[in-house]
């Protein structure tokens, strides 16, 4: 099996299990903005430590970055903060599998953006995957009550879910490219140096968000720091599998294998949580996984 698939399903899930403890922490008092902050506040310790550990085993100097990596990794950290608040206010709305669900959309709107950035053609096939997904979304944003298909359109969760999808792709985009510019062939390397760059710059920016806007938040991360603690490691295991899977292979494809966080966030969903998924969301989320397996074969 090669590293980029065993880094991929590692990497999914642990983003399952970090997902999990997101919607634990936004029950205990922190805002949407603070709970984001907590996952990148103790990843940012721990992946400096463990690359610091790296670089000293193989007997390595830190590598120079240039210009253009900072610009891929501070575009990828951006849309993965603004991405992160997006779900986190999902878990809110709706319930863990199905928000799961909604931020996977990033798969099928990666190739769209590709479409209107990059000028790239999309097959037959592939417009096809993207009317299968287009069903399952919809399916997933059915909203009690009437109003019919314009009020599922326009539902504060289709919104929520649909722009985190849409934050995730360029993140992603932005951190391959970051990987990418850094002048090594050592994928774990370029990964953790990344990682590292990315998590310290996103403490630092949400630190200064939240003691300007939100003051309280940061003493309620501290004082959540039992259960936060274990939200910055599982976060750092699976960006570090995410960001190593980007330095080997496209991202799309990458997105398209970790579609597999389907499988874990409904177990999770059902066996954690105790929620109940009903008939019409296990078909939208059918619908979507079928689109997804179609896109990869178009791709």
């Amino acid at each position: 099996m090669e590293l980029w698939v065993i880094a991929t399903l590692a990497a999914a899930f642990f983003q399952t299990l970090r997902f999990m403890l997101h919607k634990v922490l936004s029950t205990t008092g922190l805002s949407t903005a603070g709970s984001t902050f907590a996952r990148f506040a103790y990843a940012a310790p721990a992946a400096l430590l463990v690359v610091s550990l790296y670089l000293w085993a193989q007997g390595m100097a830190p590598p120079e970055l240039s210009l253009r990596f900072w610009g891929f990794a501070l575009w990828g950290a951006l849309g993965q903060i603004l991405a992160t608040m997006c779900v986190v206010a999902l878990f809110r709305q709706r319930n863990f599998a199905v928000g799961i669900t909604f931020k996977k959309t990033e798969v099928i709107q990666t190739a769209l953006l590709a479409v209107v950035v990059l000028g790239e053609r999309v097959s037959l096939a592939g417009w096809g995957a993207i009317g299968i997904g287009l069903i399952g979304v919809l399916l997933l944003s059915d909203a009690p009550g009437p109003g019919g298909l314009l009020r599922r359109i326009a539902s504060r969760a289709v919104a929520l879910g649909l722009g985190s999808g849409l934050l995730f792709a360029f993140s992603a985009v932005g951190y391959r490219g970051a990987t990418l510019q850094i002048p090594s062939d050592d994928p774990l390397l370029r990964a953790g140096v990344t990682l590292v760059c990315v998590t310290l710059v996103q403490s630092a920016a949400m630190a200064l968000w939240l003691r300007w806007r939100e003051p309280g938040q940061l003493g309620a991360v501290w004082r959540a720091r039992g259960r936060a603690i274990w939200l910055g490691l599982s976060s750092m295991a699976g960006s570090l599998g995410w960001f190593t899977a980007y330095t080997l292979q496209q991202a799309a494809y990458v997105q398209a294998l970790g579609q597999v966080e389907l499988i874990f966030s409904l177990m999770a969903s059902v066996l954690f949580f105790r929620e109940r998924v009903s008939r019409r969301e296990l078909a939208g989320i059918g619908f979507l996984t079928l689109s997804i397996l179609a896109l990869v074969l178009a791709i």
